[in-house]
């Protein structure tokens, strides 16, 4: 077994490599053709009056795909921790065109809130058609500076389990409507970069999660995963929610408002995509090629990266959220703090 393991480790990648250089063009062209047919003769899912459950609802990205559904004429449920800015965006969806908006505050990192939200769903309306999961939180310190080790379980329950509840207490309604999960992954879960390594490994899981219940569920319910690169959302912008409505970030930094086109542009893409039945969503496209690298050349990645991330390139520049450090260096301008990092410890992030 050792030999044969040998032989293979010797041959198979450049001869996948040379596979793949052949194939390429073949699959190219099938890509295309595939594209012509759903764009011109395979219409999209016709969403007027289904039901779309959306979770983390209240702002970035799950408020614009709230919006594309509306234009759909599709009846929205909006799940979010924050129902003051819920009732903001329900009115919105409304003048967009949403027939029905219902409005649930829950955290979906409770199974019970999870479950209660659902039920809700089915109690009022009497069905599921599409459950979107856009609850996310990122992060933006070194791995090694974190010493208010609180905050990890935190970022993997929101990334991670904020998905798996909602998917499991919906899973037998999707079924009878032979509906959809669109899951809301990240670049990072197979590309490394630094300063996010909770949330790559979270992202990391949850997609490995949902290509392995792609499987179970068959073609009875479908799936569409969808990945992107950096975009502007309050998430990488350093807006991190907690428990009453508090924010640990700087004032300034919070009341910048979030927007812009190319979270509205992934928007779109997502709802399109869910609708054409697409298993997979990806903005901006190009980052693919680094999954060749990775998988075949995995030190060119490493090298180009170490290269590109390295001290005289990128200056190593820290958050401090969450790490229990102080957040202002010697002899800068005191600044007010919306809360300090202790507010981590025992602390639900939406």
């Amino acid at each position: 077994m050792d030999l044969i393991n040998t032989v293979l480790n010797f041959m198979a990648p450049p001869a996948s490599l040379a596979l793949l250089s052949f194939a390429w063009p073949t699959l190219t062209f099938l890509n295309t053709c595939e594209w012509l047919f759903n764009t011109y003769f395979n219409p999209d899912e016709d969403m007027n009056s289904k039901v779309v459950v959306i979770t983390g609802a209240s702002s970035g990205i799950g408020e614009q795909i709230a919006y594309e559904y509306a234009k759909r004429g599709a009846n929205l449920v909006l799940v979010a921790r924050r129902e003051h800015r819920l009732l903001g965006i329900s009115e919105n969806a409304t003048r967009l065109g949403a027939p029905s908006v219902l409005i649930i505050a829950a955290d979906v990192v409770k199974e019970g809130d999870c479950r209660r939200f659902i039920n809700e769903t089915i109690t009022y309306y009497g069905r599921v058609d599409h459950l979107v999961n856009s609850a996310s939180l990122g992060h933006t310190f070194y791995f090694e500076e974190a010493t208010d080790l609180n905050v990890f379980p935190i970022l993997m329950d929101i990334n991670f389990w904020g998905n798996v509840y909602p998917t499991y207490a919906a899973l037998p309604y999707l079924r009878e409507s032979n509906g959809r999960v669109i899951v809301n992954a990240s670049v990072e879960s197979w590309l490394p970069l630094p300063r996010m390594s909770l949330y790559a490994a979270a992202k990391s899981a949850l997609i490995n999660f949902y290509e392995t219940l792609r499987f179970e569920v068959k073609d009875e319910i479908g799936i569409t995963v969808a990945t992107h690169g950096w975009i502007g959302t309050e998430m990488v912008t350093g807006k991190f929610m907690m428990d009453e409505g508090a924010e640990m970030q700087w004032k300034e930094e919070r009341e910048v408002h979030v927007s812009g086109g190319p979270v509205e542009e992934f928007a779109k893409l997502i709802v399109s995509g869910a609708c054409k039945g697409d298993p997979y969503v990806k903005y901006p496209s190009w980052y693919d090629i680094f999954f060749l690298y990775r998988v075949f050349a995995p030190k060119v990645l490493l090298w180009t990266f170490r290269f590109l991330l390295t001290d005289s390139v990128l200056k190593r520049r820290t958050s401090f959220i969450g790490t229990g450090r102080p957040l202002l260096p010697e002899g800068s301008a005191p600044r007010r703090l919306i809360a300090s990092p202790q507010a981590f410890q025992q602390q639900n992030i939406e």
